[in-house]
């Protein structure tokens, strides 16, 4: 399971670097797999739509839902190259993904990609709703973790995201 993890999620961090690697365009990248095939590929498109709501993880279930023609993403794992904020999390529950595997999480990149206070919405997640969603975090984490800037980088008001 771990070789096939890595693979997929070399696969999502190739999407998230066909954006370029300036961290301030939050390079984001996902793939949902279902049956050993990958069934949809995105990165995060909120700048160029524009559009708040095109993270890379809800474009990709939007993506899939639509190439697949189902409501429900049952037994697939969408690998996305960040932990996935609370909408994304959220779309995973209704969207019935089997699993989410994420690389780099909150600790490892810079507060500006996350909600500006510490909510845990993965806690929420598993006490609120499905508990039979696997959320995994850590796979390749030094090599998500690049993507993006680090915990403690020092960066203006106006190039943070959240703010």
């Amino acid at each position: 399971m771990m070789q096939d993890d890595e693979r997929w999620m070399r696969e999502a961090i190739a999407i998230a670097r066909s954006k370029g690697s300036d961290p301030s365009t939050s390079p984001l990248g996902c793939v949902i797999v279902l049956d050993g095939k990958i069934i949809a590929g995105e990165r995060n498109q909120t700048h160029e739509l524009p559009d708040a709501t095109a993270h890379a993880e809800m474009m990709a279930i939007r993506r899939a839902c639509e190439d697949t023609g189902e409501l429900e993403l049952r037994g697939a794992t969408l690998y996305s190259t960040l932990q996935p904020c609370g909408m994304c999390t959220m779309a995973s529950i209704w969207s019935k993904v089997g699993r989410v595997v994420y690389g780099a999480g909150r600790d490892d990149v810079h507060p500006m990609y996350f909600e500006a206070k510490h909510v845990d919405t993965l806690a929420f997640i598993h006490d609120a709703y499905r508990d039979d969603i696997v959320i995994e975090g850590g796979c390749l984490k030094a090599e998500c973790a690049v993507l993006y800037y680090g915990p403690d980088a020092e960066l203006p008001t106006d190039e943070q995201a959240n703010l």
